[in-house]
């Protein structure tokens, strides 16, 4: 990794990138296991034991158990759980809930980190107004890893999830909130590292995007207000109105043809391309 100096961000060989993207697949893989077992009756800790074995069984640790003081392999965010939930066998998940599963994996040293938010029960299943929460949320993602290019500036990308959430509310009739209180952030030796990702505009446009640059896409999303507060736990963070909230979350990286998708399973292909974004497969 370059050093990071005031205007510089690290960035990545190609030999590093092809390392990340072992991490990040184990990782999208892990979250695509869940998402294919997830019924109702389970327990969040279910899902926690599931991914664990997942991880280990293909040769990557769980780094979220790397980060002091957490013990599990995912942060499991029930309804308005905006971020870093608990796992925990008192936690039965119902039909029609809104679940936020966060994972990531280390493997030889390198790290993955992704989110997605799913529905118990299937979307059929949900209450609609979470459909158009979750859909709003992973389409603001997406147009945030659409405006990471190289040569394009770092908080470009929170303008553009801002600016998906804010045309996203005017197509649903709502005002969604955009979390403040938590941001995206580079990853690579480390899984947060810096710079900090913004979700929202900021003045400053921030330093160039370098060929090699590695960062972790996260809008937080809120059905109503976005003020929260963290439980006694010291963990999870809920909206003050208790209304609902969604997390979508990928580890992207800059190439010099394009970007590529670390933690997508076909390495953004699908989304991008609609977007008319090149994208370069690290596979």
């Amino acid at each position: 990794m370059l050093g990071l100096g005031r205007n510089r961000l690290p960035s990545r060989t190609p030999e590093q990138l092809a390392a990340m993207r072992v991490a990040g697949l184990l990782t999208g893989r892990t979250l695509a296991m869940l998402e294919a077992e997830l019924t109702p009756g389970m327990t969040t800790l279910d899902l926690d034991r599931l991914a664990e074995a997942f991880i280990r069984d293909h040769g990557g640790i769980p780094n979220f158990q790397l980060v002091d003081g957490y013990e599990h392999t995912l942060c499991t965010s029930v309804n308005e759980q905006i971020v870093h939930g608990i796992p925990s066998s008192s936690v039965v998940l119902r039909e029609g809930d809104l679940l936020s599963i966060d994972c990531g994996a280390e493997v030889d040293g390198w790290n993955g980190d992704s989110a997605v938010t799913l529905f118990v029960g299937g979307r059929a299943a949900a209450r609609p107004e979470d459909v158009l929460l979750s859909d709003a949320t992973e389409a603001s993602m997406w147009a945030g890893i659409a405006a990471m290019r190289v040569g394009g500036r770092l908080n470009d990308i929170g303008a553009a999830i801002e600016d998906s959430i804010v045309e996203a509310g005017r197509r649903d009739g709502h005002e969604y909130g955009i979390v403040q209180d938590y941001v995206g952030h580079g990853i690579g030796e480390s899984m947060h590292l810096e710079p900090q990702v913004f979700n929202y505009r900021i003045r400053q446009r921030g330093p160039a995007l370098p060929v090699g640059a590695t960062l972790a896409i996260e809008p937080m999303i809120t059905w109503g207000n976005q003020a929260n507060h963290v439980l006694a736990d010291e963990w999870t963070v809920v909206t003050d109105d208790r209304q609902r909230a969604s997390h979508w979350e990928h580890s992207v990286a800059t190439t010099e043809g394009g970007v590529t998708v670390l933690t997508a399973i076909d390495g953004g292909v699908e989304r991008l391309s609609a977007l008319g974004v090149p994208v370069v497969s690290l596979d």
